[in-house]
């Protein structure tokens, strides 16, 4: 597990902004084996916290997130056996998961969807 979450520290550090800051800052301080190790303790926080309270990450890519959640939408048809409509099972999600309130509109497969309003101010 430590090695997957290593592999998955490097991605993140190699990938996103917030990852990779922290890991320059760590890796100044304590060099580069140890801050990639707290950085993949770190992201296991993070991932206990998503599992277990169902929270969304504070630094996820909001735009990516509601991709994912349509993907799954249409994948596996989820949105259809609930009654709802792809869109409608995607804001429901968003307002769970607390995040994307803001979000109007987002992009999936090149064309633009319109989500509904949220129930959720923020």
């Amino acid at each position: 597990m430590r090695a997957a979450l290593v592999e998955a520290a490097w991605m993140a550090v190699e990938h996103h902004p917030h990852w990779k800051d922290q890991f320059e800052r760590l890796a100044m301080r304590i060099g580069k084996k140890k801050a990639i190790v707290a950085i993949a303790r770190k992201l296991l926080v993070i991932i206990w916290h998503v599992l277990s309270k169902q929270e969304a990450d504070r630094h996820a890519d909001q735009a990516m997130v509601t991709r994912a959640i349509m993907e799954w939408a249409r994948n596996k048809s989820t949105a259809t056996r609930q009654g709802l409509s792809r869109v409608e099972f995607v804001r429901r999600e968003l307002d769970r998961l607390g995040i994307g309130a803001h979000m109007d509109s987002f992009i999936f497969n090149g064309r633009t969807y319109h989500l509904p309003a949220s129930t959720r101010s923020g």
